[in-house]
């Protein structure tokens, strides 16, 4: 009986913590897309809100990995368990660097609209990837609150779209500098941006890797898309 207590009680403690991760995640799907509307419009002030609530989202990055850290030393997990919570970890820490990345956008949109809008669109060099990840980070958390092995390996191969964008976009400032001196700031400012969602995109594949690491205890990390799908394959 007492066994049978502490397995309900950890399940609860455990369901707790994934509620409110995925509670962060929403906080940072938010950060993302207001730092990116703040980055289309030139809304300042959106653009500082991002920035201030980054400091929520490190508040509860350090709460939960305490409330991951208490259910380890009280509950002793078995190794299946075990695996649960050391990936959920580090999906905190993915979470919290998602947020860090939409801060950085946030503070070059203040740059780069402060200075004023130059020859280029600048949001229009970014749409494409920014859509890509914003999806991305989307299927990443539903992957988590469902456990969803096929939906976590789709979102895993999304990635390499993204980084091919990236460095469509880093060639086409580079030719925008040289062309034209008076972009080299502007350009400067929306490379930096076009980096910072290339990031978030890693972060939500990482999160899909671990979603895949939970449900069959495969590490995928550092191999190539193959290795996920045979990953999530077997677990049909």
């Amino acid at each position: 009986m007492t066994g049978d207590h502490s397995s309900k009680q950890y399940d609860a403690d455990l369901e707790t913590i994934r509620s409110n991760v995925l509670a962060m995640g929403g906080m940072v799907e938010r950060q993302f897309q207001d730092a990116i509307s703040a980055f289309r419009n030139g809304n300042l002030e959106l653009a500082a809100r991002v920035m201030k609530d980054d400091e929520s989202v490190n508040r509860l990055e350090v709460e939960l990995d305490d409330a991951c850290s208490h259910l380890i030393v009280r509950r002793q997990p078995t190794a299946n368990d075990l695996r649960t919570v050391m990936a959920t970890i580090k999906i905190i820490t993915d979470l919290e660097r998602v947020g860090d990345e939409a801060t950085k956008i946030a503070r070059n949109a203040i740059h780069l609209h402060k200075r004023g809008v130059g020859p280029i669109n600048h949001y229009e060099t970014v749409r494409v990837i920014a859509e890509e990840a914003s999806e991305m980070l989307r299927s990443a958390l539903d992957s988590f609150a469902r456990l969803d092995t096929e939906q976590a390996t789709a979102l895993i191969a999304q990635d390499a779209s993204i980084d091919h964008g990236f460095r469509s976009i880093t060639r086409s400032l580079a030719t925008f500098m040289m062309e034209d001196p008076r972009t080299i700031s502007a350009s400067i400012d929306t490379l930096w941006v076009a980096k910072a969602i290339e990031r978030i995109g890693d972060h939500a594949k990482n999160i899909g890797e671990y979603v895949i690491y939970v449900v069959g205890g495969k590490d995928i990390r550092h191999t190539d898309f193959g290795s996920a799908q045979i990953a999530a394959t077997d677990e049909d």
